[in-house]
Protein backbone atom coordinates (compact mmCIF):
# COMPACT_ATOMS: atom_id res chain seq x y z
CA UNK A 1 0.00 0.00 0.00
CA UNK A 2 1.19 3.52 -0.82
CA UNK A 3 0.59 5.97 2.00
CA UNK A 4 0.80 9.05 -0.18
CA UNK A 5 -1.73 11.18 1.65
CA UNK A 6 -4.29 13.58 0.27
CA UNK A 7 -3.58 14.80 -3.23
CA UNK A 8 -5.76 17.15 -5.25
CA UNK A 9 -8.06 15.21 -7.56
CA UNK A 10 -10.81 16.37 -9.91
CA UNK A 11 -13.96 15.20 -11.61
CA UNK A 12 -16.01 16.80 -14.36
CA UNK A 13 -17.75 19.15 -11.89
CA UNK A 14 -15.70 18.95 -8.69
CA UNK A 15 -12.31 19.73 -7.20
CA UNK A 16 -11.31 17.57 -4.24
CA UNK A 17 -8.45 19.17 -2.34
CA UNK A 18 -6.92 19.46 1.08
CA UNK A 19 -8.96 21.66 3.35
CA UNK A 20 -7.42 24.81 4.75
CA UNK A 21 -8.15 26.41 8.10
CA UNK A 22 -9.73 29.43 6.44
CA UNK A 23 -12.35 27.13 4.84
CA UNK A 24 -14.05 26.75 8.22
CA UNK A 25 -16.50 29.66 7.91
CA UNK A 26 -17.98 28.37 4.66
CA UNK A 27 -18.09 24.82 6.04
CA UNK A 28 -19.91 26.07 9.14
CA UNK A 29 -22.44 27.94 7.01
CA UNK A 30 -22.94 25.25 4.33
CA UNK A 31 -23.13 22.06 6.41
CA UNK A 32 -21.60 21.95 9.89
CA UNK A 33 -24.34 24.10 11.48
CA UNK A 34 -27.25 22.30 9.80
CA UNK A 35 -29.14 19.83 12.03
CA UNK A 36 -30.52 18.05 8.93
CA UNK A 37 -26.96 17.30 7.81
CA UNK A 38 -25.80 16.14 11.26
CA UNK A 39 -28.92 14.03 11.84
CA UNK A 40 -27.42 10.82 10.45
CA UNK A 41 -23.81 11.39 11.46
CA UNK A 42 -21.88 10.57 14.59
CA UNK A 43 -20.94 14.22 15.20
CA UNK A 44 -23.02 16.95 16.78
CA UNK A 45 -24.18 20.01 14.90
CA UNK A 46 -21.71 22.89 15.35
CA UNK A 47 -23.22 25.69 17.41
CA UNK A 48 -20.55 28.25 16.52
CA UNK A 49 -17.97 28.85 13.80
CA UNK A 50 -15.31 28.40 16.49
CA UNK A 51 -16.24 24.70 16.79
CA UNK A 52 -15.70 24.23 13.06
CA UNK A 53 -12.47 26.23 13.20
CA UNK A 54 -11.09 23.97 15.96
CA UNK A 55 -11.97 20.87 13.93
CA UNK A 56 -10.41 22.25 10.75
CA UNK A 57 -7.28 23.26 12.66
CA UNK A 58 -6.91 19.67 13.92
CA UNK A 59 -7.66 18.21 10.47
CA UNK A 60 -5.20 20.52 8.72
CA UNK A 61 -2.43 19.38 11.08
CA UNK A 62 -3.24 15.73 10.29
CA UNK A 63 -2.01 16.29 6.72
CA UNK A 64 1.52 16.00 8.14
CA UNK A 65 0.82 12.25 8.20
CA UNK A 66 0.75 10.45 4.86
CA UNK A 67 -1.98 8.14 6.12
CA UNK A 68 -4.49 11.02 6.10
CA UNK A 69 -6.93 11.00 3.18
CA UNK A 70 -9.38 13.88 3.61
CA UNK A 71 -10.76 16.17 0.92
CA UNK A 72 -12.94 19.24 0.95
CA UNK A 73 -15.25 19.20 -2.07
CA UNK A 74 -15.47 22.34 -4.19
CA UNK A 75 -17.66 23.08 -7.19
CA UNK A 76 -15.54 23.88 -10.24
CA UNK A 77 -18.11 26.29 -11.63
CA UNK A 78 -18.44 28.57 -8.57
CA UNK A 79 -15.66 27.41 -6.19
CA UNK A 80 -18.33 27.00 -3.51
CA UNK A 81 -17.40 24.46 -0.81
CA UNK A 82 -20.11 21.82 -0.55
CA UNK A 83 -18.80 19.10 1.79
CA UNK A 84 -16.08 16.67 2.74
CA UNK A 85 -15.12 13.09 1.93
CA UNK A 86 -12.41 11.10 3.68
CA UNK A 87 -10.98 7.85 4.91
CA UNK A 88 -12.95 8.11 8.12
CA UNK A 89 -10.88 5.75 10.22
CA UNK A 90 -7.21 4.84 9.97
CA UNK A 91 -7.62 1.67 12.03
CA UNK A 92 -8.25 -0.46 8.92
CA UNK A 93 -5.47 0.97 6.72
CA UNK A 94 -2.78 -1.48 7.95
CA UNK A 95 -5.01 -4.21 6.49
CA UNK A 96 -5.32 -2.48 3.11
CA UNK A 97 -8.89 -1.44 3.89
CA UNK A 98 -10.32 2.07 3.68
CA UNK A 99 -13.49 3.16 5.46
CA UNK A 100 -15.10 6.10 3.65
CA UNK A 101 -17.16 8.86 5.22
CA UNK A 102 -18.72 11.87 3.55
CA UNK A 103 -20.89 14.84 4.40
CA UNK A 104 -22.51 17.42 2.13
CA UNK A 105 -24.52 20.57 2.62
CA UNK A 106 -28.26 20.12 2.27
CA UNK A 107 -28.42 22.60 -0.63
CA UNK A 108 -26.26 20.17 -2.66
CA UNK A 109 -28.19 16.94 -2.04
CA UNK A 110 -29.78 15.14 -4.97
CA UNK A 111 -27.48 16.57 -7.63
CA UNK A 112 -25.08 13.63 -7.98
CA UNK A 113 -22.12 15.41 -6.35
CA UNK A 114 -21.70 12.83 -3.58
CA UNK A 115 -21.66 9.95 -6.08
CA UNK A 116 -19.24 11.79 -8.38
CA UNK A 117 -16.82 12.48 -5.52
CA UNK A 118 -17.09 8.94 -4.11
CA UNK A 119 -16.36 7.38 -7.50
CA UNK A 120 -13.25 9.54 -7.85
CA UNK A 121 -12.02 8.73 -4.34
CA UNK A 122 -12.56 5.02 -5.02
CA UNK A 123 -10.42 5.37 -8.15
CA UNK A 124 -7.69 7.21 -6.21
CA UNK A 125 -7.62 4.70 -3.36
CA UNK A 126 -7.44 1.64 -5.64
CA UNK A 127 -5.12 2.99 -8.34
CA UNK A 128 -2.77 5.26 -6.40
CA UNK A 129 -2.94 4.16 -2.76
CA UNK A 130 -3.34 0.47 -3.69
CA UNK A 131 -5.91 -0.49 -1.05
CA UNK A 132 -7.60 -3.87 -1.34
CA UNK A 133 -11.08 -3.06 0.05
CA UNK A 134 -13.17 0.08 0.42
CA UNK A 135 -16.30 0.17 2.58
CA UNK A 136 -18.79 2.64 4.00
CA UNK A 137 -21.77 2.53 6.37
CA UNK A 138 -25.00 4.46 6.64
CA UNK A 139 -27.85 4.52 9.13
CA UNK A 140 -30.97 2.68 8.00
CA UNK A 141 -33.01 5.89 8.31
CA UNK A 142 -30.73 7.55 5.73
CA UNK A 143 -31.28 5.38 2.64
CA UNK A 144 -30.10 8.14 0.28
CA UNK A 145 -26.55 7.62 1.52
CA UNK A 146 -26.85 3.96 0.53
CA UNK A 147 -28.04 5.04 -2.92
CA UNK A 148 -24.85 7.10 -3.29
CA UNK A 149 -22.74 4.06 -2.40
CA UNK A 150 -24.62 1.82 -4.82
CA UNK A 151 -24.41 4.38 -7.65
CA UNK A 152 -20.66 4.59 -7.02
CA UNK A 153 -20.32 0.84 -7.67
CA UNK A 154 -20.32 -0.43 -4.09
CA UNK A 155 -22.24 -3.57 -3.12
CA UNK A 156 -24.52 -4.08 -0.14
CA UNK A 157 -22.66 -6.29 2.30
CA UNK A 158 -24.88 -6.55 5.36
CA UNK A 159 -26.62 -4.90 8.29
CA UNK A 160 -25.27 -4.37 11.77
CA UNK A 161 -28.42 -4.29 13.87
CA UNK A 162 -29.00 -1.59 16.49
CA UNK A 163 -25.42 -0.38 16.17
CA UNK A 164 -25.73 3.40 16.66
CA UNK A 165 -28.00 6.05 18.16
CA UNK A 166 -29.36 8.89 16.06
CA UNK A 167 -29.83 12.49 17.28
CA UNK A 168 -33.17 11.52 18.88
CA UNK A 169 -31.56 8.71 20.88
CA UNK A 170 -33.22 6.05 18.72
CA UNK A 171 -31.23 2.94 17.85
CA UNK A 172 -30.39 2.57 14.17
CA UNK A 173 -29.07 -0.26 12.09
CA UNK A 174 -25.91 0.35 10.09
CA UNK A 175 -25.94 -0.86 6.49
CA UNK A 176 -22.54 -1.62 5.02
CA UNK A 177 -21.48 -1.36 1.38
CA UNK A 178 -18.10 -2.31 -0.04
CA UNK A 179 -16.07 -2.80 -3.17
CA UNK A 180 -13.03 -5.03 -3.66
CA UNK A 181 -10.02 -4.10 -5.77
CA UNK A 182 -10.75 -6.91 -8.25
CA UNK A 183 -14.35 -5.70 -8.66
CA UNK A 184 -13.07 -2.20 -9.36
CA UNK A 185 -10.59 -3.36 -12.01
CA UNK A 186 -13.22 -5.64 -13.58
CA UNK A 187 -15.42 -2.56 -14.05
CA UNK A 188 -12.77 0.14 -14.52
CA UNK A 189 -14.55 1.81 -17.46
CA UNK A 190 -17.33 2.79 -15.05
CA UNK A 191 -14.82 4.94 -13.12
CA UNK A 192 -13.18 6.64 -16.11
Amino acid sequence: MNLIGTKKIETERLILRRLKLNDYEIAFRNWCSNPNVARYTLWNVHNSPETTKELFDMWEKEYENNDTFRWIVELKSTHELIGTIDVASKRFLPFGTAEIGYCYGEDYWGRGYATEALKRVIKYLFEEVDVEVIFADHMDKNPNSGKVMKKAGMNYEGTERGRVLDRDGIRNDLLTYSILKEEYFNNIDFYN
